[in-house]
């Protein structure tokens, strides 16, 4: 769900702006800093100004491995005084409140700017279906009108 998720937050960007890339951490080296943390690195973190984070609920937080990737990157040129929206998943009932809390605590540390409009999907298997489409459409308003903020931000 969390790549379904990442692909219609990348369509409805992309329809709005130019330069919007789609980065995923499946099959991704980010668990030691070696050439291929590096490489992803000048490719994607660097040059980025503005980061969409899709996080799903895992142990009342996001998955371990995002951040092993932040830990494992150059915090001074791929973070500090960009700019981050947080999006929310899970199949219970908060939406990864806790790990959009959580989240935003690491990004204020590292210096990048957190939007404040933050999206929860709760329910996230009634919210979007297996092609990736919104079920809802007071869903689709909150997330374009988050969208929309972030263009701004």
């Amino acid at each position: 769900m969390t790549l379904r998720t990442a692909k219609l937050y990348h369509k409805l960007l992309a329809e709005r702006a130019d330069n919007v890339h789609l980065f995923s951490l499946e099959n991704k080296q980010v668990w030691e800093r070696g050439p291929a943390m590096m490489a992803l690195e000048k490719q994607y973190l660097i040059p980025a100004q503005k980061f969409v984070f899709i996080l799903p609920e895992y142990n009342a937080s996001f998955p371990g491995i995002l951040k092993l990737m932040i830990d494992n990157s150059d915090i001074k040129q791929c973070w500090w005084y960009k700019k981050a929206m947080l999006v929310g998943l899970s199949d219970g009932r908060s939406g990864n409140l806790r790990g959009l809390e959580h989240m935003t605590a690491i990004l204020h540390y590292m210096k990048v700017h957190v939007l404040y409009n933050k999206v929860l999907l709760s329910r996230i298997n009634e919210e979007i279906d297996r092609i990736g489409n919104l079920l809802k459409p007071e869903t689709e308003k909150v997330i374009i009108e988050q969208v929309e903020d972030f263009l701004k931000f």
